[in-house]
């Protein structure tokens, strides 16, 4: 999607009557809504009572991924640098991710319930936590940030259509389990169609002609570090707070994820009206290719042990 984006512009930018901004609008609105399909209340209910294991995940999610971000700023000096600490800092701020973080953990045999409700639960505070993080440091730029319309546009876009979708989860919600690789595969394409389009939009505007290609080696290299200490410092606190073995392995694999569907989502309503936008998908693509390739390893690893 990057090459086609740098090769085919045009179609990313195009703005008739039919184009991929009212495209992947209808498709944002379509995955959650079969998200919310897929979610079993009871599956929920089972998951409420581990409150430790809750909050160490959301903590990690929403408030250690942040601070640690945050720690780097000082030493932020350039406008260019600026916009990539913005960029890691809009990954650290993101929910957790779902399917994935729910796979490793029944991978690894590790407590299901928790994930589910945890890996559930983190998409629909990050519609509130994330835009409050990202509006904090925009408006220290100087730059216009409308929360309520944000939060008004993801409310529209992301809960409405899961709580729609949660609703009709006694009717419809054996469809949507017969159709998981279908649905996989729409979720995708539309993920790929917003990259393609962010992208689109900052090679028209000359925004990596701005950036080396040692800033790109150095957001991979923070990437990779951010993971390492996050994933470190779980496995710490859950040590400390004495979990079983199977809550561990869920706080350590839904507290570490990131979600590439909610970045992409987001990204294209926090700044839809910024010319770097595809800059601020790079961190995330990086680590939700980095969470896959080495969580699957632990994860197997984990569940083999036992």
């Amino acid at each position: 999607m990057i090459i086609l984006a740098w090769l085919f512009p045009q179609v990313g930018i195009y703005e008739g009557k039919i184009n991929l901004e009212l495209i992947t609008d209808i498709g944002i609105t379509l995955i959650f809504f079969f998200y919310g399909l897929k979610l079993s209340p009871k599956q929920m209910k089972e998951g409420l009572s581990n409150y430790r294991l809750h909050l160490l995940v959301q903590l990690a999610t929403f408030v250690l991924f942040p601070l640690l971000v945050i720690g780097f700023l000082p030493l932020i000096k350039t406008e260019e640098q600026h916009m990539i600490w913005l960029a890691m800092f809009f990954l650290a701020a993101l929910p957790s991710t779902v399917s994935s973080s729910v796979v490793m953990v029944v991978l690894a045999k590790g407590n299901m319930a928790g994930a589910i409700f945890n890996a559930s639960i983190s998409g629909l505070i990050g519609v509130v936590v994330t835009p409050l993080w990202i509006g904090l440091f925009w408006q220290a730029e100087g730059v216009a940030f409308d929360f309520t319309s944000v939060f008004l546009s993801l409310f529209l876009k992301i809960l409405l259509p899961v709580i729609l979708g949660l609703a009709l989860h006694r009717y419809l919600g054996s469809f949507a389990k017969q159709n998981l690789k279908a649905l996989a595969l729409f979720d995708k394409i539309i993920i790929l169609l917003i990259v393609y389009k962010s992208f689109s939009k900052s090679f028209t505007t000359g925004l990596f002609d701005k950036i080396s290609f040692f800033d790109l080696m150095l957001i991979g290299l923070s990437v990779f570090v951010l993971f390492v200490i996050v994933y470190f410092l779980i496995g710490l606190i859950s040590n400390l707070l004495h979990f079983n073995r199977e809550d561990r392995i869920t706080a350590l694999f839904c507290g570490s994820k990131k979600s590439l569907v909610h970045g992409t989502v987001f990204s294209k309503v926090l700044f839809q009206n910024v010319a770097g936008q595809g800059l601020f998908l790079v961190p995330i693509m990086i680590y939700h290719s980095l969470q896959l390739i080495v969580v699957s390893f632990i994860a197997t690893r984990k569940g083999d042990s036992q």
